[in-house]
């Protein structure tokens, strides 16, 4: 907190500053003064961010899944849409990000995709992503243009490392190998080195196929499956400690948590925190830095219930 400390020092004494400027009406101090206050105000939204970003497994890698809900084919093409925004928003972080599953749709986009995403505080900002995301726009499935609403959930749990211990005794889970699938036209592995592990306790499947061996899938599975543990724990604990709150984070599709809308009009709105913009292709090409970093620092919308209509 020193630099968070500092960095409000200076802000009154910019500020004090530009008060005694006005007063002796120099406009040379003022504006040196305003200069000041905007690069600190600045910093201090910097240092704000980072403090948001210093939970336990906030600098961890994560996972994320993305599932289409009602919708039909709209919305497994919706989940390649979201496949792609977040892949572009990794690649604006600097992070790298691989798809460790998916099941294509039978006309388009995905039936479910997994994916793993590696880089610094990769889950610190994705946890703001989790919910049930909303597209309307017109229909290119529908031979008579229709309108169209689709649904998709994303889900974000951390990447656990080893100094975290999950509970995994061998009569909880079942593994096996199975060959790997794909979509039409796309090169698999025709050995059997796809693990798929379940977790019998909680019914919790994880199927890998990113890596060429049955050892590697093997291990991806299992770090997946910790990291999937890990976030129950978490959410348990929470429910623990606010259930009235527990159940608000409660994921489903009537929890909608930003609205993607491309006609009849174009904008993107976040029904939380409120901020939206017109510029939908930006959205979609990955730039949700605005939406993440107010959904982060706790900007509430105040007429979230009128937004959700």
């Amino acid at each position: 907190m020193g630099a968070f400390d500092k960095t409000l020092r200076g802000l009154d004494d910019a500020q004090t500053l530009l008060e005694l400027a006005a007063e002796m009406n120099d406009e040379a101090s003022a504006q040196e003064a305003e200069g000041t206050l905007a690069s600190l105000e600045g910093e201090v939204a910097k240092l704000e961010l980072a403090r948001m970003l210093s939970g336990p497994q906030d600098r961890s890698n994560c996972f994320m899944d993305i599932n289409p809900g009602a919708g039909g084919t709209d919305s497994m093409d919706w989940a390649a849409m979201l496949l792609r925004m977040y892949t572009r928003y990794g690649e604006t972080k600097g992070w790298k990000v691989e798809i460790s599953d998916a099941l294509p749709g039978e006309e388009a986009g995905f039936k479910n995709v997994s994916l793993r995403i590696e880089g610094e505080n990769a889950y610190g900002y994705l946890k703001a992503e989790v919910g049930v995301h909303r597209l309307v726009r017109i229909s290119p499935f529908d031979a008579n243009a229709r309108r169209q609403t689709a649904f998709a959930s994303v889900d974000v749990y951390p990447e656990v490392d080893d100094s975290i211990q999950i509970d995994l005794p061998e009569k909880d889970y079942e593994l096996k190998f199975i060959r790997g699938s794909g979509a039409g036209g796309q090169k698999v592995n025709k050995t059997s080195s796809t693990a798929q592990l379940r977790h019998l306790p909680t019914g919790i499947m994880i199927t890998c196929q990113t890596e060429r061996s049955q050892s590697a899938n093997k291990d991806m599975a299992f770090q997946i499956l910790r990291g999937r543990l890990y976030e129950l724990e978490m959410k348990k604990r929470d429910a623990e400690r606010d259930a009235a709150e527990a159940a608000k984070k409660d994921i489903s599709f009537g929890s909608q948590i930003r609205s993607y809308v491309l006609a009849p009009y174009r904008m993107v709105k976040d029904l939380r925190t409120g901020v939206e913009t017109g510029n939908v292709d930006k959205v979609l090409d990955g730039d949700l830095d605005e939406f993440v970093t107010a959904q982060l620092l706790g900007v509430k919308n105040p007429n979230r219930n009128a937004a959700a209509d």
